[in-house]
């Protein structure tokens, strides 16, 4: 199998290929901090070559054009510090934002110097795969805010804190009246060690459909009881929710208001969350989602706050045809 950056050459301009077959026709932007070559200055081959890379994420992303089908491929080793709101701007429509490596050479982005550092999303069709994200300054409130990005693909990344005062509160928080319809959270894992109010993974702040939040591991090391670990939308409307095979794990003891999976007050909207396993510390009262939310289908989702070796139960509880 033949792979290549271009199919017939750097000077012809033909996009990536596998064995003659073209995977996109937008330009593909190389960025690597590391690189003795490296720089932010288009044209003349620099950062369409991974021998020339681009030094900045954000440069790259200025290179784009909306809707072209660009790739931005981050090599082994890449970091980059995001020390403001505007340290990196994602806003440019359709862009792929593509990570190579493998564990600790996978693309680095350290949050640093003030609680605001964040990475703006604000266009849409935007995806970003394979990094690490890391918190170090004291209760960053949250990693990405999206305001106008609808279709947002965060899949196979990585979020950690620094310690227990050095973090993230929250992951992805969306803005009020805007749109943010199609979010996808998938495969990643998150761990959160703040002991001051760390949040759920994902804030709902507007009325949202076709959210996918499915197959992330998710570990909170310290308790924020009644705090949701996954996703909070409070009486935002979510329709076509997909919810599933999350696994999360939480020291909360106290589940009776807040849930431990999906915490909101709104009593309309759709979706399904099953298949999700989690364990806790509430062995009262536990619940995963707060008992108002009737309008999502709940199916095998399993719980345990025990600290023997007892597997998960089915909560809620399994209904009966009355």
């Amino acid at each position: 199998m033949s792979l290549s950056h271009y199919r017939l050459g750097v000077a012809n301009k033909v996009p990536y290929s596998i064995d003659g077959v073209i995977l996109t026709t937008g330009k593909v932007f190389f960025v690597d901090s590391n690189a003795s070559a490296k720089g932010d200055q288009a044209g003349g081959g620099q950062g369409e070559d991974p021998e020339r890379p681009f030094a900045t994420l954000d440069f790259a992303i200025g290179q784009c054009a909306a809707n072209r089908g660009d790739y931005i491929v981050l090599m082994p080793g890449h970091a980059e510090t995001i020390i403001s709101a505007t340290t990196i701007l994602w806003d440019v429509a359709g862009v792929s934002i593509i990570g190579l490596g493998v564990g600790a050479s996978r693309p680095t982005f350290t949050f640093t110097t003030a609680n605001t550092a964040r990475i703006p999303v604000s266009a849409n069709n935007i995806n970003v795969r394979n990094c690490v994200f890391i918190g170090n300054f004291l209760s960053i409130a949250t990693c990405f805010l999206l305001t106008t990005a609808a279709d947002f693909v965060v899949d196979n990344c990585e979020f950690r804190d620094t310690s227990a005062i050095l973090g993230f509160l929250s992951i992805i928080t969306t803005t009020v009246a805007v749109n943010s319809d199609g979010l996808v959270f998938t495969n990643n894992k998150v761990r959160s060690d703040a002991t001051t109010t760390p949040g759920p993974t994902i804030v709902i702040a507007n009325t949202i459909r076709r959210v996918n939040v499915s197959s992330n591991f998710i570990v909170h090391t310290v308790a924020s009881n009644n705090i949701a670990a996954l996703i909070e939308h409070g009486a935002l409307v979510v329709n076509e929710l997909f919810c599933a095979y999350n696994y999360i794990h939480s020291v909360n003891t106290d589940t009776a208001t807040g849930a431990i999976l999906v915490k909101t007050t709104a009593v309309t909207g759709s979706g399904l969350i099953m298949h999700n396993r989690i364990k806790a510390l509430d062995v009262a009262a536990a619940i995963i989602v707060t008992a108002a939310a009737v309008q999502y289908g709940m199916f095998d989702n399993l719980y345990t706050g025990e600290t023997t070796l007892a597997s998960g139960f089915v909560l809620p509880a399994i209904a009966t045809d009355a």
